[in-house]
Protein backbone atom coordinates (compact mmCIF):
# COMPACT_ATOMS: atom_id res chain seq x y z
CA UNK A 1 0.00 0.00 0.00
CA UNK A 2 1.99 3.03 -1.39
CA UNK A 3 1.18 5.60 -3.57
CA UNK A 4 3.64 8.66 -4.55
CA UNK A 5 3.51 11.92 -6.81
CA UNK A 6 4.49 11.26 -10.08
CA UNK A 7 6.68 13.59 -10.73
CA UNK A 8 9.39 12.11 -7.77
CA UNK A 9 12.41 10.58 -9.35
CA UNK A 10 12.54 8.79 -5.79
CA UNK A 11 15.48 6.28 -7.23
CA UNK A 12 17.58 9.29 -7.76
CA UNK A 13 17.67 9.78 -3.79
CA UNK A 14 20.56 7.05 -2.62
CA UNK A 15 22.35 8.67 0.04
CA UNK A 16 25.19 6.03 0.80
CA UNK A 17 26.86 4.13 -2.09
CA UNK A 18 27.82 0.77 -0.72
CA UNK A 19 31.22 -0.19 -2.49
CA UNK A 20 32.24 -3.97 -3.29
CA UNK A 21 33.16 -6.11 0.01
CA UNK A 22 33.78 -3.00 2.33
CA UNK A 23 32.01 -2.58 5.35
CA UNK A 24 30.35 0.30 6.30
CA UNK A 25 30.98 1.45 10.05
CA UNK A 26 27.94 3.08 12.29
CA UNK A 27 28.32 4.77 15.40
CA UNK A 28 25.24 4.17 16.85
CA UNK A 29 24.80 6.74 20.16
CA UNK A 30 21.76 6.06 21.90
CA UNK A 31 20.47 4.14 25.83
CA UNK A 32 21.52 0.54 26.57
CA UNK A 33 18.47 -0.71 27.61
CA UNK A 34 18.59 -4.08 30.11
CA UNK A 35 15.01 -5.70 29.44
CA UNK A 36 12.41 -4.26 27.12
CA UNK A 37 13.57 -4.10 23.45
CA UNK A 38 14.49 -0.31 22.38
CA UNK A 39 17.29 1.49 21.35
CA UNK A 40 21.05 -0.02 21.17
CA UNK A 41 19.13 -3.70 21.95
CA UNK A 42 17.51 -3.32 18.28
CA UNK A 43 20.07 -1.31 16.34
CA UNK A 44 23.06 -3.29 17.17
CA UNK A 45 21.68 -6.59 15.73
CA UNK A 46 19.65 -4.82 12.71
CA UNK A 47 22.52 -2.48 11.40
CA UNK A 48 24.95 -5.63 11.75
CA UNK A 49 22.68 -7.96 9.41
CA UNK A 50 23.28 -5.04 7.14
CA UNK A 51 26.47 -5.54 7.44
CA UNK A 52 27.51 -2.67 9.33
CA UNK A 53 30.31 -2.68 11.84
CA UNK A 54 28.20 -1.03 14.73
CA UNK A 55 30.10 1.29 16.98
CA UNK A 56 28.06 1.87 19.68
CA UNK A 57 28.21 5.17 22.12
CA UNK A 58 25.79 4.25 25.08
CA UNK A 59 24.07 7.44 26.01
CA UNK A 60 22.63 6.21 29.54
CA UNK A 61 21.96 2.54 30.94
CA UNK A 62 18.47 1.49 31.69
CA UNK A 63 17.36 -1.30 34.02
CA UNK A 64 14.45 -1.95 31.66
CA UNK A 65 12.24 0.90 29.34
CA UNK A 66 10.24 3.53 30.73
CA UNK A 67 7.04 2.27 29.83
CA UNK A 68 7.13 0.19 33.46
CA UNK A 69 6.29 1.99 36.36
CA UNK A 70 9.81 1.04 37.99
CA UNK A 71 13.17 2.08 36.31
CA UNK A 72 16.85 2.45 36.84
CA UNK A 73 18.28 4.86 34.69
CA UNK A 74 22.54 6.06 34.73
CA UNK A 75 23.59 8.99 33.08
CA UNK A 76 26.70 8.28 30.90
CA UNK A 77 27.57 11.90 30.03
CA UNK A 78 30.44 12.32 32.12
CA UNK A 79 32.49 9.63 30.57
CA UNK A 80 31.54 10.40 26.99
CA UNK A 81 34.16 12.63 26.17
CA UNK A 82 37.02 10.27 27.12
CA UNK A 83 35.36 7.58 25.08
CA UNK A 84 35.16 9.26 22.03
CA UNK A 85 38.94 10.96 22.43
CA UNK A 86 40.05 7.46 22.56
CA UNK A 87 38.65 6.20 19.72
CA UNK A 88 40.09 9.58 17.27
CA UNK A 89 43.46 8.51 19.23
CA UNK A 90 43.32 4.73 17.35
CA UNK A 91 41.92 6.12 14.15
CA UNK A 92 38.12 4.90 14.49
CA UNK A 93 36.83 6.61 11.29
CA UNK A 94 32.84 6.06 10.45
CA UNK A 95 30.63 6.45 7.76
CA UNK A 96 27.76 7.14 9.61
CA UNK A 97 26.64 8.64 12.76
CA UNK A 98 23.24 7.68 14.19
CA UNK A 99 21.39 9.11 17.40
CA UNK A 100 18.51 8.43 19.47
CA UNK A 101 17.46 8.77 23.21
CA UNK A 102 19.65 11.17 24.65
CA UNK A 103 20.91 11.63 28.50
CA UNK A 104 21.52 15.15 28.74
CA UNK A 105 21.74 18.37 27.12
CA UNK A 106 25.41 18.35 26.96
CA UNK A 107 25.04 15.40 24.81
CA UNK A 108 23.75 17.51 22.44
CA UNK A 109 27.62 19.18 22.29
CA UNK A 110 29.25 15.03 22.54
CA UNK A 111 27.15 14.50 19.44
CA UNK A 112 28.18 17.34 17.51
CA UNK A 113 31.58 17.05 18.41
CA UNK A 114 31.19 14.08 16.74
CA UNK A 115 30.06 15.15 13.35
CA UNK A 116 33.07 17.30 13.41
CA UNK A 117 35.49 14.51 13.53
CA UNK A 118 33.76 12.72 10.60
CA UNK A 119 32.23 15.91 8.59
CA UNK A 120 31.86 13.10 5.86
CA UNK A 121 29.68 10.85 7.85
CA UNK A 122 26.08 10.77 7.47
CA UNK A 123 24.21 11.95 9.94
CA UNK A 124 20.92 10.33 11.25
CA UNK A 125 18.37 11.69 13.99
CA UNK A 126 16.06 9.96 15.29
CA UNK A 127 14.72 13.01 17.81
CA UNK A 128 13.34 9.94 20.49
CA UNK A 129 11.97 12.52 23.11
CA UNK A 130 8.17 12.34 23.28
CA UNK A 131 5.18 10.65 21.36
CA UNK A 132 1.24 10.92 21.54
CA UNK A 133 1.32 14.26 22.55
CA UNK A 134 3.82 13.38 26.14
CA UNK A 135 7.16 14.00 26.69
CA UNK A 136 8.86 11.22 28.06
CA UNK A 137 9.90 11.04 31.66
CA UNK A 138 13.63 11.51 31.74
CA UNK A 139 12.99 14.50 29.14
CA UNK A 140 12.94 18.13 30.49
CA UNK A 141 12.58 21.99 28.25
CA UNK A 142 16.16 22.69 27.89
CA UNK A 143 16.78 18.84 26.70
CA UNK A 144 13.88 18.91 24.41
CA UNK A 145 15.39 22.09 22.83
CA UNK A 146 18.93 20.81 22.86
CA UNK A 147 17.26 17.95 20.79
CA UNK A 148 15.34 20.47 18.58
CA UNK A 149 18.69 21.86 17.72
CA UNK A 150 20.66 19.00 16.94
CA UNK A 151 17.41 17.91 14.36
CA UNK A 152 18.30 21.08 12.06
CA UNK A 153 21.67 19.26 11.33
CA UNK A 154 20.36 15.93 10.10
CA UNK A 155 21.05 14.52 7.03
CA UNK A 156 17.88 12.30 7.81
CA UNK A 157 15.46 12.77 10.86
CA UNK A 158 13.00 10.89 11.23
CA UNK A 159 10.57 12.39 14.20
CA UNK A 160 6.68 11.62 15.22
CA UNK A 161 4.06 13.95 15.27
CA UNK A 162 5.14 15.08 18.92
CA UNK A 163 8.78 15.19 18.33
CA UNK A 164 7.85 17.55 15.10
CA UNK A 165 6.12 19.78 17.23
CA UNK A 166 8.60 20.17 19.67
CA UNK A 167 11.25 20.79 16.90
CA UNK A 168 8.92 23.14 15.46
CA UNK A 169 7.72 25.13 19.05
CA UNK A 170 4.22 24.83 18.08
CA UNK A 171 2.28 23.62 20.95
CA UNK A 172 1.44 19.70 21.40
CA UNK A 173 -2.33 19.79 21.05
CA UNK A 174 -4.75 17.01 20.00
CA UNK A 175 -3.67 16.45 16.95
CA UNK A 176 0.09 15.75 17.33
CA UNK A 177 -1.64 12.17 19.25
CA UNK A 178 -1.40 10.54 15.71
CA UNK A 179 -4.74 10.56 14.02
CA UNK A 180 -6.51 12.78 11.61
CA UNK A 181 -3.67 14.28 9.63
CA UNK A 182 -4.52 15.12 6.41
CA UNK A 183 -1.93 14.96 3.38
CA UNK A 184 -2.25 18.57 3.01
CA UNK A 185 -1.13 19.22 6.65
CA UNK A 186 1.57 16.03 6.93
CA UNK A 187 3.22 17.67 4.07
CA UNK A 188 3.20 21.23 5.69
CA UNK A 189 5.21 19.89 8.72
CA UNK A 190 7.67 17.99 6.39
CA UNK A 191 8.01 21.15 4.49
CA UNK A 192 8.85 22.71 7.78
CA UNK A 193 11.43 20.40 9.16
CA UNK A 194 12.79 20.75 5.73
CA UNK A 195 13.11 25.18 6.25
CA UNK A 196 14.79 24.44 9.91
CA UNK A 197 17.52 22.98 8.01
CA UNK A 198 17.10 18.86 7.97
CA UNK A 199 17.69 17.76 4.89
CA UNK A 200 15.27 15.17 4.49
CA UNK A 201 12.37 14.14 6.75
CA UNK A 202 10.83 10.99 7.54
CA UNK A 203 7.54 11.99 9.71
CA UNK A 204 6.36 8.95 10.96
CA UNK A 205 3.44 7.30 12.01
CA UNK A 206 0.20 9.21 11.03
CA UNK A 207 -2.80 6.87 12.14
CA UNK A 208 -6.18 7.94 10.74
CA UNK A 209 -9.39 6.08 10.76
CA UNK A 210 -8.64 4.30 7.90
CA UNK A 211 -7.26 1.40 9.45
CA UNK A 212 -3.86 2.80 7.95
CA UNK A 213 -0.84 3.95 8.96
CA UNK A 214 1.23 6.30 7.07
CA UNK A 215 4.74 7.45 7.07
CA UNK A 216 6.44 10.60 4.64
CA UNK A 217 9.35 11.04 3.41
CA UNK A 218 10.33 14.83 1.90
CA UNK A 219 13.55 16.52 1.16
CA UNK A 220 13.61 20.16 -1.37
CA UNK A 221 15.29 18.23 -4.19
CA UNK A 222 12.63 14.99 -4.34
CA UNK A 223 8.71 16.19 -3.21
CA UNK A 224 7.39 13.95 -1.04
CA UNK A 225 6.86 10.22 -1.12
CA UNK A 226 4.12 8.65 1.17
CA UNK A 227 4.70 4.71 2.46
CA UNK A 228 1.40 3.07 4.25
CA UNK A 229 1.20 -0.25 6.12
CA UNK A 230 -1.95 -1.59 8.10
CA UNK A 231 -2.61 -0.05 11.23
CA UNK A 232 -2.07 -2.80 14.33
CA UNK A 233 -4.27 -1.36 16.97
CA UNK A 234 -1.93 -1.72 20.21
CA UNK A 235 1.10 -0.44 20.93
CA UNK A 236 4.53 -1.49 21.65
CA UNK A 237 7.29 0.18 23.15
CA UNK A 238 11.14 0.09 20.50
CA UNK A 239 8.79 0.37 17.09
CA UNK A 240 10.09 3.92 16.66
CA UNK A 241 13.83 2.51 16.88
CA UNK A 242 13.24 -0.51 15.11
CA UNK A 243 11.71 1.97 12.01
CA UNK A 244 14.88 3.83 12.36
CA UNK A 245 17.23 1.16 12.65
CA UNK A 246 15.69 -0.60 9.64
CA UNK A 247 15.42 2.52 7.85
CA UNK A 248 19.08 3.05 7.86
CA UNK A 249 19.82 -0.18 7.11
CA UNK A 250 18.28 -0.47 3.98
CA UNK A 251 20.14 3.49 3.26
CA UNK A 252 23.45 1.67 4.01
CA UNK A 253 22.95 -1.30 1.81
CA UNK A 254 22.86 1.42 -0.75
CA UNK A 255 18.56 1.56 -1.03
CA UNK A 256 17.29 4.75 -2.26
CA UNK A 257 15.46 6.37 0.57
CA UNK A 258 11.68 5.55 -0.82
CA UNK A 259 12.70 2.37 -0.75
CA UNK A 260 14.35 2.35 3.10
CA UNK A 261 11.43 4.05 4.24
CA UNK A 262 8.92 1.34 2.34
CA UNK A 263 11.32 -1.24 4.48
CA UNK A 264 11.44 0.34 7.88
CA UNK A 265 7.17 0.26 7.72
CA UNK A 266 7.01 -3.22 6.55
CA UNK A 267 9.30 -4.69 8.79
CA UNK A 268 8.02 -2.64 12.00
CA UNK A 269 4.55 -3.90 10.82
CA UNK A 270 5.84 -7.37 10.91
CA UNK A 271 7.65 -7.32 14.06
CA UNK A 272 4.46 -6.31 15.62
CA UNK A 273 2.62 -9.59 14.30
CA UNK A 274 5.51 -11.46 15.90
CA UNK A 275 5.25 -9.70 19.01
CA UNK A 276 1.58 -10.07 20.00
CA UNK A 277 1.99 -13.78 19.42
CA UNK A 278 4.59 -13.75 22.89
CA UNK A 279 3.68 -13.70 26.40
CA UNK A 280 3.41 -9.98 27.96
CA UNK A 281 4.04 -8.63 24.20
CA UNK A 282 2.56 -4.91 25.42
CA UNK A 283 5.37 -4.82 28.35
CA UNK A 284 8.47 -6.61 26.78
CA UNK A 285 8.54 -4.25 23.50
CA UNK A 286 8.91 -4.97 20.09
CA UNK A 287 10.10 -8.53 19.06
CA UNK A 288 12.12 -8.50 15.68
CA UNK A 289 14.94 -11.04 16.13
CA UNK A 290 12.76 -13.62 13.87
CA UNK A 291 12.47 -11.23 10.81
CA UNK A 292 16.38 -10.34 10.79
CA UNK A 293 16.68 -12.51 7.55
CA UNK A 294 14.40 -9.85 5.92
CA UNK A 295 17.23 -7.08 6.61
CA UNK A 296 19.93 -9.39 5.61
CA UNK A 297 17.88 -10.26 2.16
CA UNK A 298 18.47 -6.39 1.23
CA UNK A 299 21.74 -7.21 -0.10
CA UNK A 300 19.92 -9.32 -2.95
Amino acid sequence: MNKENKNIKKDEIILYNRKDDYIPRVVAIHDLCGYGKCSLGIAIPVLSAAGCDVCPVPTGLFSNHTAYPNWYMHDTTEILNDYLNTWKEIGVDADAIYSGFLGSKEQVDVIKSVYKTYPHALKIVDPVMADHGEVYPTYNDELCQAMADLACEADILTPNLTEAAIILGEPIGEKWGGANIDDAEAHRIVNALLDRGAKYVVLKGIQREDGIIRNFVGGKDMGIVEASNEFLPYMLHGTGDLYASALLAAVMVGKNLAEAVEFAGNITHDAMLVSSKQPDFQDRGVNFESLLGQVTDLFI
